[in-house]
């Protein structure tokens, strides 16, 4: 099989066994909205908000590289003598990380003064080190293909946290409870995950070679996802500093609503194609990369591009029926932006700062994000004060535009990259066909108006794509139906 078909097929077979991972991962986080927002106060909410977000800066900053690592090199190790080496390397690069780690954290909590946020932080903190283990075993299974055995373990995980999340705040641990749930049910998997990772390195020593290597590639990755995390939470942390923590609460859950949902689709796409990429340009050079990443990206446009314009269209409606009543009001302004700037992010993240990564030229991924990080702090500190939410909104869509026209210009010079033109056009045209048609209905208002223009966006959608022959449906429906007449012949 030549090696772009080879790679074909690894990113499909990826697309279905990730899918029953990903729809628990949509369902849990819309779940987490409807219940969270009505279980919590809005301030408590924000609390929440709050602590999260330090949980998954605090995980960036310390553990990401080393995953980083194994997501890279694994391939080139499957099935070598050294691959103990990898194994034993990467282990004992976490259990220094993890040192560092926990010292950092118990003098950050020794100095936090005491609160409701604080009991909060403390337990994302000691959250994080079961977190990274799980990911680090996550990232393994993901390189060597094991799609069954990773989505397996992430539904335990995303349906286990949030189980255990709603438990603490019934028995009134509130904020913190939430938070708690994810930290619990790492622990539980790694009763019956980490023995079996940990047997791959037995009889492996540690390397320092292989682990100055490892930083090199992953220490650059980990800054540029830390600037985006920076990115993507510097508000909620700029909102609680001007406003209070119900504010935090009501942008939380409208960023939630929106980033979620588009997330599904770009996490989903990204789990499959990540791995096919490398395989792609291992095995078969930059010609079959690029027959594979134009298709990757043409199906990324035309699932994500409607995604966000449909969310835009039904934010309203859409707030109605997941968020509280106390929160659904700000959420609903919040939405249609975030959605923009979860697309803008969602092309960047998972199609164009890949370059970088299968360049081995992660080092510009700090210049990628440097610039929109910046900014975003900047129109934030402007913006928040004089505008409140819509602020933080707007300054969060402009930052997010600017970091995908930066990963554009820079994925140039490291790998380009093929960007499906025409494709892209197709979806945008499909997309306004959709927009006229939801736009001309009326607005009922809760379930009954979710339910029609959904309805009625999708199938417009769908049909304004066949009749443009978006990512060759045409074409692939035809032999469809060929096969089916042959079958029934």
């Amino acid at each position: 099989m030549a090696p772009h078909a080879e790679a074909t097929l690894m990113f499909w077979r990826g697309l279905l066994g990730y899918l029953p991972a990903n729809v628990v991962q949509g369902v849990a986080g819309m779940l987490a909205i409807v219940l969270f927002t009505r279980v919590l106060s809005p301030a408590e909410y924000g609390v929440y908000a709050l602590a999260f977000t330090a949980m998954s800066l605090g995980h960036t900053l310390i553990f990401t590289w080393i995953e980083a690592a194994m997501a890279r090199f694994y391939a080139r190790e499957a099935g070598s003598a050294s691959l103990a080496d990898h194994f034993a390397t990467l282990y004992r690069c976490w259990l220094a990380a993890a040192l560092v780690f926990g010292v950092m954290a118990a003098v950050a909590m020794v100095l936090w003064p005491p609160s409701a946020l604080k009991a909060a932080l403390a337990v994302g903190l000691a959250s994080i080190l079961g977190r990274s283990l799980i990911k680090l075993i996550q990232e393994r299974r993901r390189a060597a293909g094991e799609a069954r055995a990773f989505a397996i373990l992430d539904i335990i995980q995303t349906a286990g946290g949030l189980g255990i999340g709603l438990i603490l705040i019934a028995l009134g641990f509130h904020g913190a409870g939430a938070i708690a749930g994810s930290g619990v049910i790492a622990a539980i998997g790694l009763l019956w995950a980490l023995p079996g990772e940990l047997r791959r390195g037995r009889g492996g020593h540690f390397d320092a070679a292989r682990a100055r290597a490892y930083a090199a590639y992953g220490l650059p990755i980990a800054a540029s996802l830390v600037l985006a995390a920076a990115l993507a939470t510097t508000d909620r942390f700029l909102l609680a500093l001007y406003l209070n923590d119900t504010s935090v609460g009501v942008y939380h859950a409208g960023y939630s609503l929106a980033s979620r949902s588009l997330d599904v689709i770009f996490i989903w796409l990204g789990m499959a194609s990540g791995p096919a990429l490398i395989m792609a340009l291992e095995r078969g050079g930059m010609d079959a990369l690029r027959i594979n990443a134009r298709q990757q990206a043409s199906l990324m446009v035309a699932l994500a591009l409607p995604a966000a314009v449909g969310l835009a269209l039904v934010a309203r409606p859409l707030a109605d029926v997941i968020v509280g009543p106390a929160l659904r009001v700000g959420a609903a302004r919040v939405t249609p932006w975030i959605a923009a700037s979860a697309l803008f992010s969602g092309v960047t993240v998972y199609y164009l700062n890949p370059a970088f990564a299968l360049a081995r030229r992660t080092g510009l991924l700090l210049a990628v994000m440097a610039a929109p990080a910046v900014l975003n702090i900047g129109l934030n500190l402007v913006l928040i004060p004089k505008f409140g939410l819509d602020g933080a909104m707007w300054s969060t869509t402009a930052s997010y535009g600017l970091g995908m026209v930066a990963s554009f210009a820079l994925g140039r010079r490291a790998l380009p990259l093929p960007i499906p033109v025409a494709d892209i056009a197709r979806a945008g045209a499909a997309s306004l066909a959709m927009a006229l048609a939801v736009l001309s209905l009326p607005g009922h208002g809760g379930v009954t108006e979710l339910a029609e223009k959904s309805a009625v966006g999708s199938i417009v959608y769908v049909l304004a794509a066949v009749a443009l022959d978006l990512c060759g449906m045409r074409e692939r429906l035809g032999g469809v139906l060929a096969r089916r007449r042959v079958s029934l012949a």
